[in-house]
């Protein structure tokens, strides 16, 4: 039996695999776990935990299962909501809209409150004309909406015809990174990397949205230039195939990394000089967080939620989407001006501890699951 004033949250969600939401997902049910007032559990619909929820579960955090069906799964609902009433839940917490729609309809006619995040947008983006009609009044009867920045809400107003006034924004949040040298220096023998090396990198999901070919094409400039670069790609994806062989066509195979997918990057992290992204589109990325949190300066295509994240300038330099040649010059700028460097270098880390830190996005959380279970008390 729950303690009368702990709050009992169900996190609604695809699955724990490697990517940009499930690792928000982690970093808020561990940010919860020295806390006397929350409990935390995990439910997949996709049929499957993944690795960052095999990590929670060996954390003592409950993560279940469940198999949507194609279509449309109406069954799927009633399982959802059996584990609702099941586990006395007080908040459902979706992620993403798919999720959202299933946990709205499951909640209905129990006491769990709805809790919607939006973590992104797909590329591009577009109108859906059923949301014209389903949207405005699912959003109407969910009593807490939140985006990961105003990029995102403004999409959401747009594209989901949900009103502005009801969502919140809430940065997405983590704890700083602590590499291992010794790690980094295994690492970079068993790539191969000569240790006098300059490394720039990435580390993302390998798909069309992130635009890799792009950043390849600008790492090919810039090694023109800079003889000693070596191009780091941690992740893997659809786009793998196709990325490794535009390596080889333009020449830079021999100065590319690409590792996989890595479940805890950090140290690959901290063997980048200059960390980029290249992406069509963003909401609140979490690799631009890591790399902040270790003072790496930015590069990122001027898109979603990158200018927040970087307050402008403030942690890196932004360009123009699918522009190799100025994506380039801004790498090769930050190599070459040591002053221009150390200023970034600093500004990630300020900019990171103010707004991005693990605790201030518990603390928002928390406080709008608390707001909601007050209102059911009531």
């Amino acid at each position: 039996m729950k303690k009368a004033n702990k709050i009992k949250v169900l996190h609604l969600t695809f699955n724990m695999g490697v990517g940009g939401t499930e690792q928000v997902i982690r970093h808020l049910v561990r940010g919860m776990e020295g806390r006397d007032d929350v409990d935390s559990e995990v439910l997949c619909i996709d049929g499957y935990v993944g690795p960052l929820g095999e990590e929670l579960e060996l954390s003592g955090i409950p993560v279940h299962k469940l198999s949507r069906k194609p279509g449309f799964d109406w069954t799927l609902i009633a399982s959802i909501r059996n584990r609702l009433r099941e586990g006395r839940f007080d908040v459902v917490h979706c992620h993403q809209y798919t999720p959202w729609l299933y946990g709205w309809i499951a909640a209905q006619f129990t006491q769990t409150k709805v809790v919607f995040t939006e973590h992104g947008r797909f590329y591009p983006d577009r109108y859906r004309y059923k949301a014209i009609v389903v949207n405005p009044i699912v959003a109407l009867l969910t009593p807490a909406i939140v985006a990961i920045s105003s990029a995102t809400r403004d999409a959401l107003a747009r594209y989901e015809f949900i009103p502005k006034r009801k969502i919140n924004v809430i940065y997405n949040g983590i704890t700083p990174l602590l590499p291992n040298e010794r790690e980094m220096d295994f690492i970079c023998s068993d790539l191969g990397i000569p240790p006098t090396d300059t490394i720039v990198g990435t580390v993302s999901r390998l798909d069309p949205v992130k635009n890799q070919a792009m950043m390849l094409r600008a790492f090919k400039r810039l090694l023109n230039k800079h003889k000693d670069s070596w191009l780091l790609i941690v992740g893997d994806g659809p786009s793998r195939p196709d990325l490794e062989r535009l390596a080889v066509d333009i020449g830079i195979a021999h100065r590319t990394s690409f590792t996989g997918s890595i479940t805890s990057p950090v140290n690959y992290f901290a063997l980048m000089k200059v960390f980029m992204l290249s992406s069509h589109t963003e909401g609140t990325s979490m690799t631009l967080l890591e790399a902040m949190s270790l003072g790496i300066p930015i590069v990122a295509t001027n898109v979603g939620g990158n200018s927040e994240v970087l307050k402008s300038e403030g942690a890196g330099v932004l360009v123009p989407p699918d522009d190799a040649q100025k994506f380039f010059g801004a790498v090769s700028n930050l190599l070459e001006n040591s002053e221009l460097y150390s200023s970034k270098s600093e500004g990630a880390k300020s900019i990171f501890k103010e707004f991005f830190s693990c605790d201030t996005m518990v603390t928002q959380y928390v406080s709008i699951y608390r707001s909601l279970k007050v209102k059911s008390d009531v």
